[in-house]
């Protein structure tokens, strides 16, 4: 009898190892879904516009989807919050997979629009719920790992996107981008059903039944989506000052009104006063909307870069820019080392503060250059900016706990995204004014691009003028990346508030349990 209970013990600490590595295997798949679609109809998009015709609106088919994802982040985040992550994360899939077989569907751009727009209101619950269960999971100590390992699939998937989106266009069909996403979702919401269980919780002191601001969810949601398109189709669909530009944003201030009216008079906001008032996560908050910011000059404007100036073929200038998907998840990972000797928020300023000198050694890469350059650099940059995200997201998540966690995790994931919108409208717009300069006023980037993908080699004044643009833009980088540094050195405490693992302990120990 003495060797039976050992035995037992054992026997149910491995069953739960395996049921917790079930649910990490359902989150990277769903982490996964979410980063393709973001970027996979890219190298489809001539085969679905001979398709389904389309052309002067195809562009929607990226920004539905994103803001889709980003106007809902908080929206899922406090419905986590409230019900728990199992039942947000299941609806978020199915609704993610529902969307990708209407696309798959599709008899026009429009219903393919509609449709991407049905999967970007699943695809932001796989984003920010994925990263809270992370955190749920795993007590302070382990979360590098499951981060490093979220980062890693993140990156990969970003990056592989366009190249399989294009293989599936060219030898098989378009519709297979979409089709390809059921049976993956199906195995991780089969994953998520069978093996994640959340312990029972309080649902407050008055044992009343939670309340849902839905008036703020809508609220939240119609200003996000003005706001947001007029940033995405501002200087693109239509000039700047022009009457919808000016429309856009002045409903957009509306609403942005109206949320902070409805959200003070909830019993339970969407989008909570202390999300901002608290240092720790208003400092996080920024410093991450100015990390979505940067990122947007090399993944927007570096492919561009290599293509023009360097004189790359479209595979090779996408591997200039995917070598920080190597650095940055093996950075992710040896930040823990770092911050349990000085802390969150010094090894965040230590890599943000590296982030911005790399950025600003592009301005002096010798012209036209060689491609190991820019690559090295963007290595470089990647094991920067591992060292300044992970440390922030985890040490944000540790602040908080688990009934406040969905909504902190959604509101940094909220910034980033937003921040990457601004990024993209900010410096498209400094890119365009540099190319009009040199060029007389008669080029963008949008038409360079264009002229590349067609095959056409860019003149020599061409590709002086793209190297000057990408240099501003790469200038602008590096001032958002000490913008977020003097953020943190400024607004975030030396030591971030690092509450108990009580509630990741109880669902740790609800994986050892069997039968459940």
């Amino acid at each position: 009898m003495g060797s039976t209970r050992p035995a037992t013990r054992d026997t149910a600490q491995r069953t739960g190892t395996e049921k917790r590595g079930a649910v990490v295997a359902a989150l990277m798949l769903a982490m996964a879904l979410a980063a393709l679609d973001a970027t996979i109809v890219s190298t489809a998009v001539p085969q679905i516009v001979g398709d389904l015709g389309g052309f002067s609106v195809f562009s929607w088919l990226f920004s539905g989807y994103l803001l889709a994802v980003t106007v809902t982040l908080p929206v899922y985040g406090k419905l986590s919050d409230t019900f728990g992550r199992k039942p947000v994360l299941i609806a978020g899939a199915a609704l993610f997979l529902l969307g990708s077989l209407l696309c798959a569907v599709a008899w026009n751009m429009a219903a393919l629009i509609a449709f991407r727009i049905v999967q970007g209101l699943g695809g932001g619950a796989l984003q920010g719920t994925v990263q809270t269960l992370a955190a749920d999971l795993y007590p302070l100590e382990e979360r590098p790992k499951i981060q490093s390992k979220l980062s890693t699939v993140w990156a990969v998937s970003a990056v592989a996107g366009p190249g399989l989106g294009g293989v599936l266009a060219a030898y098989a069909d378009w519709r297979w981008i979409f089709l390809i996403n059921l049976p993956i979702g199906a195995v991780a919401l089969w994953l998520i059903v069978r093996y994640l269980h959340e312990p029972e919780r309080e649902r407050g002191t008055t044992g009343t039944r939670a309340r849902v601001d839905w008036a703020g969810a809508l609220a939240v949601f119609a200003c996000g989506g003005v706001l947001l398109t007029a940033l995405v189709q501002g200087g693109v669909a239509w000039p700047w000052l022009s009457g919808p530009s000016i429309a856009l944003f002045g409903t957009g201030l509306a609403l942005a009104a109206v949320v902070v009216w409805v959200e003070r008079r909830a019993a339970e906001p969407i989008i909570p006063g202390w999300v901002w008032r608290r240092r720790t996560i208003a400092a996080v908050n920024l410093a991450l909307g100015a990390l979505g910011l940067l990122m947007v000059a090399p993944t927007v404007f570096l492919p561009t870069y290599a293509q023009s100036v360097l004189g790359l073929a479209p595979v090779a200038a996408g591997f200039v820019l995917s070598v920080w998907t190597l650095s940055w998840p093996v950075s992710a990972a040896f930040s823990q080392h770092v911050y349990r000797r000085i802390g969150f928020r010094n090894t965040a300023m230590l890599g943000i503060g590296s982030a911005s000198l790399i950025l600003l050694a592009f301005l002096f890469l010798p012209y036209p250059g060689e491609a190991w350059q820019p690559a090295l650099l963007m290595l470089l940059l990647g094991a920067a900016l591992g060292l300044f995200q992970l440390p922030l997201i985890v040490g944000v998540q540790s602040t908080v706990g688990w009934s406040e966690r969905g909504t902190t995790t959604a509101s940094v994931l909220f910034c980033r995204q937003t921040g990457q919108t601004v990024g993209a409208a900010l410096f498209g717009a400094v890119a365009n004014g540099v190319l009009a300069s040199r060029l007389g006023g008669a080029s963008d980037l949008d038409s360079v691009t264009r002229a590349l993908d067609s095959g056409a080699a860019a003149p020599e004044a061409t590709r002086r003028a793209i190297a000057d643009a990408v240099h501003a833009v790469y200038l602008g980088a590096s001032c958002a990346a000490a913008l977020a540094f003097l953020v943190l050195l400024l607004l975030a405490p030396r030591r971030f508030p690092v509450l108990g693992e009580d509630l990741t302990e109880a669902l740790t120990e609800d994986f050892k349990e069997d039968g459940r």
